[in-house]
């Protein structure tokens, strides 16, 4: 009887890598394999990469060399994003053994053979035009909640970005397919969903392989609504000009659609949106937030922003501010824009210096805390459902509320993946919300 292979992972990135990497996983032990923890010693280490900022590409470094300490013999593989975009850059890494482009990860046993090391990474990378199939993912045994995969690739052309050079073309998962899997996932006693995908508004253009939309965003929200067993589903980041006013109000008196929204703005200036080749304008964004507000006024509006990118001004960069400061909104993401290979934005004139751009940075994450003290102080008082997660923090248990206020209990594992109905008492020093119970609602 031989001894089962061990094998490991580490997500970089976004929830859609998370959903990713959990199905490949799935498909590892469909094969014969252990999953363990990272932090243990494996013979298999997967790495899925991501390269939306460089700090994200010098973690990969730091990451394998975390890996080759737990076990110099053992094989590391690299998917994703960056391994899609520069597979040699990743080869070349002292302790690489494979890497696997953007339609070769899903069959990365296929690849494994007998896991001696390499003396060079082996590189197996198509070009990003022949990712053109869907592959559904999901995360499940990960988190308190699951990550549902629904949609992949962009057809924007934003000049920042590397997403369609690293996914290819928009894609979406058949409507079907995607209830099945939301179905699986509800079997689990998953509280939660979260919808993810490189441009989830796009979905339902290329679900059966051909260009033009099967289904909408709204037709999949309405029939999420319906599946039993789940009890709460957000929407992760939608683009301002794909979120209708439709599926807005559906989501106000949805079943299961929770009140949040993550919407990327990246810039106040309609200047810069042009250069960066966004497709609306900064009104079409306050028209947004303001349907919110007028159905869902204790909704919970999240906010990306990229600040030092070139040709951003100070006044630029002050138009920005002023516009989300006066914006009633909940939290910023802000992104220190960085240079990406073979995007139209490395080549623009302008250059913002990297100390200007952090100091607008700072700017910008401070303005995101006191927007959301803000916002956490109108909720004080207020009724909610709240969902606890699985981690001890410092003998607290914490959990979010429908509109993602974070909350704080003292640690009780009996807490770990149950809704109840709370009131919001204060903020605490840490930032996050102490609660009294009023009664368990699942």
């Amino acid at each position: 009887m031989t001894n089962r292979k061990k094998v490991a992972f580490y997500t970089l990135g976004c929830k859609l890598n998370f959903s990713e990497t959990s199905t490949i996983a799935r498909n590892f032990q469909e094969e014969g394999f252990d999953r363990v923890e990272f932090e243990e010693v494996a013979d298999i280490y997967v790495i899925n990469t991501c390269s939306v900022t460089e700090n994200a590409d010098k973690q990969f470094k730091q990451v394998v060399r975390k890996a080759m300490k737990l076990n110099e013999k053992a094989f590391v593989a690299a998917v994703g994003c960056y391994a899609q975009l520069k597979p040699e850059e990743l080869a070349d890494v002292d302790g690489v053994d494979l890497v696997l482009g953007a339609t070769e990860k899903f069959k990365i046993t296929d690849y494994i053979n007998d896991l001696s090391k390499n003396d060079h990474g082996e590189v197996h990378s198509c070009e990003i035009s022949e990712a053109d199939f869907y592959v559904g993912s999901y995360s499940i045994g990960d988190r308190t909640r699951a990550f549902l995969k629904v949609q992949d690739g962009c057809d924007y052309k934003c000049t920042y970005c590397t997403i369609p050079l690293a996914r290819g073309i928009s894609r979406s998962d058949a409507l079907e397919n995607v209830l099945k899997n939301a179905f699986e996932i509800a079997k689990q006693n998953i509280k939660e969903i979260v919808l993810t995908g490189v441009n989830i508004g796009d979905y339902g253009k290329g679900e059966f392989g051909n260009k033009k939309h099967e289904h909408t965003f709204l037709e999949l929200v309405q029939a999420l609504d319906e599946v039993e067993g789940i009890e709460r589903l957000r929407i992760s980041s939608i683009e301002p000009n794909l979120l209708k006013n439709e599926t807005i109000e559906f989501v106000s008196r949805s079943r299961t659609f929770v009140p949040h929204f993550h919407i990327p703005l990246q810039s106040g200036s309609n200047e810069i949106l042009k250069l960066m080749k966004r497709r609306y304008l900064r009104e079409v964004y306050v028209e947004r937030v303001n349907k919110i507000r007028e159905v869902m006024p204790d909704a919970c509006i999240g906010v990306d922003v990229i600040v030092g990118f070139p040709g951003e001004t100070d006044e630029h960069f002050l138009e920005t501010y002023h516009f989300l400061n006066d914006l009633d909104i909940s939290y910023l993401h802000v992104f220190t824009y960085s240079e990406r290979d073979n995007t139209e934005a490395a080549e623009m004139k302008g250059v913002v210096p990297g100390n200007i751009r952090s100091k607008r940075s700072k700017m910008l994450r401070g303005l995101s805390v006191k927007k959301r003290r803000a916002f956490y102080e109108s909720q004080l008082g207020t009724k909610r459902n709240v969902l606890f997660e699985s981690e001890n923090k410092e003998g607290y248990i914490h959990g979010f509320t429908e509109n993602y206020v974070k909350v704080k209990t003292p640690w009780n594992p009996e807490l770990v993946n149950t809704l109840h109905e709370i009131q919001l008492t204060k903020i605490d020093i840490d930032g996050s919300v102490r609660m009294d119970f009023c009664s368990v609602t699942v």
